[in-house]
This record gives structure tokens, sequence and C-alpha cells, in this order.
């Protein structure tokens, strides 16, 4: 792509997560280092519009935008056209396609994926859950959850479970180590429940060195050595067979992709 650095515009007249999430999983396609993203959020007025149209157009830059409310949708558009300006509209063409298919109206106000519903509450919850059951702090909550991630250090459980409590799910991680008994709660739990994470040992030796090096650890401590982590595999590996869970390899997945894996798995 060069050394120019290349702009992409997120507009939204609510937060622009949706049209961030598209940008960002698009922008992993490329070698995009060179890439920077704006994002305007609470856009109203017509002006905004223009301002940032012709933003986009002095830096030869491409506009993503959700806009609910069809009056900004069309200025969007039009003023595109006239700055020369690519711009792609994420929700647009989803919405048409609702009304054309189920005949029915859009509520056309913004922000209603961020309202405080029942659905926000219920997220909250999720996530005030999911904190005071990390890293196996209080197995008995495991009952309570919806999902309970088993797997060896640095399998990405913490991440995933936090993941995982923003869409709304109670999730409980519980760390194994060899040297430990697993809790015998695991055993009562219904299979489908347990979600058990592995990774290539030369994956996980990688991440934990580095995390060795981030907290000053010497290099040589056993905790990244290839027998200890073979180790630990080899145990976590023999107890999902025993618990019948599902086993699910986060070597090369990104952590929306392993949670999709799971919550496909629930449906």
């Amino acid at each position: 792509m060069g050394d120019k650095l290349h702009t992409i515009f997120v507009c939204s007249d609510s937060v622009g997560e949706t049209a961030n999430t598209v940008v960002q999983a698009t922008i992993r396609q490329f070698n995009a280092s060179q890439v920077q993203v704006k994002r305007y959020g609470s856009i109203r007025t017509e002006d905004e519009v223009r301002a940032i149209v012709e933003e986009a157009s002095r830096v030869k830059g491409f506009i993503a935008y959700t806009l609910v409310l069809p009056e900004l949708r069309e200025m969007m558009r039009q003023e595109a056209i006239r700055n020369n300006v690519n711009a792609i509209d994420i929700m647009g063409p989803m919405m048409q396609a609702f009304i054309d298919t189920f005949k029915d109206s859009p509520k056309r106000k913004v922000g209603l994926l961020y309202q405080l519903d029942e659905q926000y509450y219920q997220r909250v919850e999720a996530v005030e859950f999911t904190v005071k059951s990390d890293d196996g702090k209080d197995p008995s909550t495991m009952k309570q959850a919806h999902i309970v991630l088993i797997g060896p250090s640095r399998t990405s459980k913490t991440p995933l479970s936090i993941y995982l409590a923003h869409k709304g799910y109670k999730v409980s991680n519980y760390p194994l180590v060899p040297e430990v008994k697993p809790p015998a709660i695991l055993y009562e739990l219904d299979p489908k429940k347990l979600v058990g994470l592995t990774m290539s040992a030369d994956k996980l030796i990688g991440i934990r060195t580095e995390r060795l090096k981030a907290v000053g650890l010497p290099f040589g401590a056993k905790y990244a050595t290839h027998e200890r982590v073979e180790e630990e595999l080899a145990f976590a590996k023999r107890l999902y067979k025993e618990l019948g869970c599902s086993v699910i390899d986060v070597s090369e997945k990104a952590i929306e992709e392993t949670a999709g894996i799971i919550l496909a798995e629930r449906a």
C-alpha cells in the first residue's frame, strides 16, 4: 500500500460500533499498517455529514456509515457522489431487505442497540458474574453459568469469557493444572455447557515466554518449557475426553471466531 497514510471514516448517528466492526474485519484482510480509522458518532445534522464527506475527499479516503434516519443516509449518498468519495452504507441494505421481505417498517430511532432495556441489564449482570467467576475463583458458580471454559494457562479463557459476557452469557472459567485435581462439580455439569480450550505446544510456549518477559521472570522458567507445556496439554486432553465436552483449538483463532464457534454449538 506504500508509505502514505490511508484513512477510513466510520460515521454513525449512534456510537458507530457496527460500522467499526466491519471496517476492522476488513482491515485485517490486508497488509494495512498504513491505515487509520477516524470515527464520528452521534451525527445529527446534514452539515456534519457534509463536513465529513469533504474531509474524506481531501485526504482521498472512504466512508463506512450506519445512519438510521433516511434523510441523513440520502445526504451522505448525495454528498459522496458530489465529492467523488466512496461511501458504503452498512445498515441501509439490511434494513431494506427486512422491509421488502417481511413488509415491516423500521422504528428509525437511533441508538436502539444501546438503550437501557432488559437485555442491557442482563449483559451487565453477565459481566459481573463472569468477573466473579474468573480463573477458578469460585467453582460453585459453574452451576449458574451458561458456559464453562476450561483449559491450561494462557489459552485465552479470560478474554473469551469477558467477550461472551458482553453478549449476555454468564461464563465461568477454570485453569487446568496437572498437580491440582479438577473440582468435582465439573463432572456434574451437562457436557454441553463445558468447552475445553487447547492450543499447539509451540504457540502456547511463545505466549508464555512473552508473559514471562512481561512480568520480569527468567526465560528458562518451567512454565514455558516444552516438556511442561506438553504435559499440561496432555492432561487437558485426557480430562476433556473424560468429561465428554467439546474441544476448540484456539491456536490461530481470534477471540471473536472462537466465541462464534461456541455460540453456534449452543444454537
